[in-house]
């Protein structure tokens, strides 16, 4: 390193980063904070503990008010509502549960409207993953009053929201940072799924997909283990096998197989898009009804009657329809009046703003239509491979990978609830087809188009962080300037009234010996309110803050944060400066990325007399003749 110490000039230095590189004593960031892992780990198996408690009482509940409304029966003893003798009377349950749960919407809280899972994205993006506590019993209580009186959805959603709001509330109880609230509050949302559906790698999938939007060992550990939890819990308070136990095994999909599922992978994301746009139009159209938004899901219910009446197994969650519409239970005519009636109940009563999930209506909406268009194929391409099982099983996911744009959630799931491993390569063609449709033709999904409209955007991408990638070396110029504390305050004032380029408010002190010493504000110099004749080294007020040339830009963006300043010495592990960072080199990281997206150009150049190879646009060896 070399310095020229010129009074009230800045000092360039030439830096060496070969030697510090090599003994760089890296700061320990939060990623590195292996005991704090542990500790929100454990508050999250905690979390998944009383979650999976939380999940047997909502489905207890459904239960017991189905009894009540339908039967007149005191009991949580799992029931179904369809073989009710109501008759006519069976359309006003859904109008008195949509009354209640409008009612409690308006004087408990408008949060436990509808699916839960847009709700809890929503706070995670918005507001440091916040959740009201009182959504812990209210969403639940409301969820089963709905679910209960006839209301066609799904318990995930509703035990989604739920556990996501217990890991908020005591996630804003404890002392912990508002990353290790997402996590906390991801790790319940999960954990209730798993304890639903006894799908623990699903639902880990689920929280990468739509809650944490990344994937690293702080958030990934604790939602692991919540989601290990909640399927504990499901084993012990539900059932030990699948949820979606298939009567018969599925075999292997030959070549032709797996291209006729793709093609139903592709009309399934039509219709998947097409369910989405629909739902949201009715929610649209609910909106200029001229009365007040508590009496929507009355209105919503009265379509959910009148469709129970006519249609009785669209009532109520109905994962008695899907597990007859994989096993082939279910004449062709039931499996298409299932598949258009259930879509109009539920398409209603969740655009109408009542509690409940959207998962077991798309689940029972894409296995009817998947089995449908199985056949379709059979009868017009009998030599095709295809199996209504496996078709149904198929549309099932595929319409879940449509709507919400879960790719991997939407292939373990199925594999996970019906314990068909054969089906995993016709999953994963369908469920890319049905993406991949989604991903072209629908700018946003069913989960995120409602906080989209209100200016919330959500991650499409999941991409290592760029400061986390690259290192202060990396993009650290090979000369930098820093002021000598040989100079006077009069001096440096006077050098900067010259106009000479200069950038930032902070300049880099350091002494005869190259050892850093601290740092200065330049308004500190230009006040006017110091001795002239004094040293600038009397002005530093901020020691300590510097970095190694090994760690990474996104602890250097910390330390600037925290410190509030535009530069950050670079030092060696004998505290010589070796260079200068600022804003600018930490914004250049950021151009080496787009370059790496946008910029094309070939490395390896074939020629017609021959070739030659190319690293990074310069020739590496010269040409070889073609002998030809």
């Amino acid at each position: 390193m070399t310095k020229n110490n010129i009074a009230g000039r800045t000092i360039p230095i030439s830096v060496s980063l070969n030697d510090t590189l090599a003994a760089e004593n890296i700061y320990p960031g939060p990623t590195r904070n292996k005991k704090r892992i542990i500790t929100i780990a454990l508050i999250a198996v905690s979390i998944a503990v009383i979650t999976s408690c939380i999940a047997k009482l909502l489905v207890s509940l459904i239960s017991l008010v189905t009894n009540i409304a339908f039967y007149s029966s005191f009991s949580v003893a799992h029931t179904s509502p369809w073989n009710h003798t109501l008759g006519l009377w069976v359309i006003v349950l859904p109008v008195i549960g949509g009354i209640i749960v409008g009612v409690m919407a308006l004087y408990g809280s408008k949060a436990i409207r509808g699916h839960g899972i847009p709700e809890a994205m929503e706070q995670v993006l918005t507001n440091q993953s916040k959740i009201k506590p009182t959504i812990t019993y209210l969403k639940p209580l409301s969820s089963a009053i709905a679910i209960g009186t006839g209301g066609p959805f799904g318990a995930e959603g509703p035990i989604i929201a739920t556990g996501g709001a217990l890991g908020s509330t005591i996630g804003q109880l404890l002392k912990i940072t508002h990353y290790e609230r997402k996590i906390l509050l991801a790790a319940g949302a999960t954990a209730g799924m798993s304890a639903i559906f006894g799908s623990p790698v699903a639902a880990i999938f689920l929280a990468i997909e739509l809650l944490l939007f990344e994937f690293s060992p702080r958030s990934i550990i604790p939602v692991a283990l919540a989601c290990i939890t909640g399927a504990a819990g499901h084993y012990f308070l539900f059932e030990q096998g699948p949820v979606f136990a298939v009567s018969t095994s599925i075999a292997a999909a030959s070549n032709t197989a797996l291209f006729a599922y793709s093609v139903i992978g592709i009309v399934i994301g039509l219709i998947a898009i097409m369910v989405t746009k629909t739902v949201y139009f009715i929610e649209d159209v609910f909106e200029k009804i001229p009365i007040h938004w508590m009496w929507w899901p009355a209105i919503g219910g009265i379509a959910v009657g009148v469709t129970g009446y006519f249609y009785p197994r669209t009532l109520g969650v109905g994962y008695e329809n899907i597990t007859d519409i994989i096993s082939g239970n279910i004449p062709v005519q039931l499996v298409l009046t299932q598949c258009i009636f259930k879509f109009i109940s539920w398409a209603i009563a969740l655009g109408s703003g009542t509690s409940g999930g959207t998962l077991a209506p798309l689940l029972t909406i894409g296995a009817a239509t998947g089995m449908l268009a199985g056949y379709v194929i059979t009868d017009f391409f009998p030599g095709a491979g295809v199996t209504l099982p496996l078709a149904a099983l198929i549309g099932m996911s595929a319409m879940f990978a449509g709507a919400s744009r879960a790719l991997l959630t939407s292939i373990i799931f199925a594999l996970e609830t019906t314990g068909q491993f054969n089906a995993l390569l016709p999953l994963l063609a369908a469920c890319t087809a049905s993406y991949f449709v989604s991903f072209f033709l629908m700018k946003n999904t069913i989960m995120t188009e409602k906080i989209e409209r209100r200016g919330v955007k959500t991650p499409d991408s999941y991409e290592p962080d760029i400061l986390e990638r690259k290192t202060v070396a990396d993009v650290l110029d090979d000369n930098a300037m820093v002021l000598s504390d040989e100079n006077t305050i009069g001096e440096i004032s006077a050098w900067m009234k010259t106009g000479e380029s200069f950038y930032g408010n902070h300049f880099i002190i350091i002494d005869s010996e190259g050892q850093f010493k601290g740092i200065v504000i330049a308004s500190a110099i230009l006040s006017g309110q110091h001795d002239p004749a004094a040293t600038i080294d009397t002005l530093v007020n901020k020691k300590n803050i510097s970095i190694y040339a090994g760690s990474s830009l996104k602890l250097a963006v910390q330390k600037m944060a925290v410190a509030d300043i535009d530069v950050l010495p670079v030092v060696s592990a004998d505290n010589n400066i070796t260079g200068v960072l600022s804003y600018k080199d930490i914004l250049a990281a950021y151009k080496h990325t787009a370059d790496e997206h946008q910029k094309k150009q070939a490395h390896i150049s074939l020629k017609k007399q021959g070739f030659k190879i190319l690293i990074h646009g310069q020739k590496l060896i010269g040409r070889v003749k073609n002998k030809n």
